[in-house]
């Protein structure tokens, strides 16, 4: 037997809202699609929303609620990324953050699908598609996994012109984990718009990402308070005193950590 989503949200008692929130966010929405009509939910979808209802209403995150109820074979992220399923990766990623944890789950199986992604489109010039589609639903997953709320003490950006802010994500992600609020003000940040918000901010530390040595050099430190850069782009360039190098995710959680 076969439910529409309608008909699953008043079975359930919970929102149609709340439906397709866990469909976008988990990847826990109807699995079967008949030609020219919408996906129904089988069976095995309703049990499963079932028990994501029960733990959510006893108090576990949805998040940890969603890992639970998904088979531990789903969370195949490499699988995922060859379908260019955006869900499943976004599911895939979630569960594995709720179980292990955010540095674990980047460390041991984010980072290195990307980097053996990014060494084979170097080789082959194949899989740009996979490597953004696989990048929003990472950052995406960091985003619904990492909520802290509050005053930020850390400020996270990405230097003037620098784009590749899924590390800054990855950050916010692992330190809301451990309570610490942080404003990330994303890619392309100038200059001006750094200092900017520093000084309204106000943070305990400052934490600037840059991939490409031109765009770190950017970067106007000297004007900056409690600053750590990380990324490749800081390579050869000079630090003044005060201004600490973080090189992995783990070591920047730690060291903000002990300085807020």
């Amino acid at each position: 037997m076969e439910w529409s989503a309608g008909a699953v949200a008043r079975m359930l008692g919970i929102s149609p809202t709340t439906l397709r929130t866990w469909d976008r966010r988990y990847g826990l929405g109807p699995s079967t699609r008949h030609e020219g009509k919408h996906r129904r939910y089988s069976e095995d979808d309703v049990e499963r929303l079932k028990r994501m209802v029960e733990l959510t209403a006893s108090g576990v995150a949805p998040a940890s609620a969603a890992a639970s109820v998904l088979p531990s074979g789903d969370l195949d992220f490499e699988a995922a990324a060859d379908l260019l399923d955006a869900a499943r990766m976004r599911r895939v990623a979630v569960g594995l953050i709720a179980r292990h944890g955010v540095v674990h789950t980047w460390d041991a199986v984010l980072m290195p699908f990307l980097i053996a992604l990014g060494d084979e489109i170097s080789s082959t010039a194949c899989g740009i598609e996979v490597e953004h589609v696989a990048s929003s639903s990472i950052s995406d997953a960091m985003r619904v996994s990492g909520v802290a709320l509050g005053k930020p003490a850390v400020l996270l950006a990405c230097a003037p012109d620098e784009q590749h802010s899924l590390p800054l994500d990855v950050l916010a992600a692992a330190l809301a984990e451990q309570g610490c609020v942080s404003r990330n003000l994303g890619a392309r940040v100038p200059a001006t718009a750094l200092v900017s918000a520093a000084n309204r901010v106000q943070p305990r530390v400052v934490l600037v990402w840059a991939h490409v040595r031109a765009y770190a050099e950017q970067v106007p430190l000297a004007e900056l308070s409690g600053v750590l850069v990380g990324g490749p782009g800081w390579d050869g360039v000079p630090l003044p005193d005060g201004v600490q190098r973080v090189d992995t995710l783990s070591t920047a959680v730690e060291t903000i950590l002990n300085r807020i």
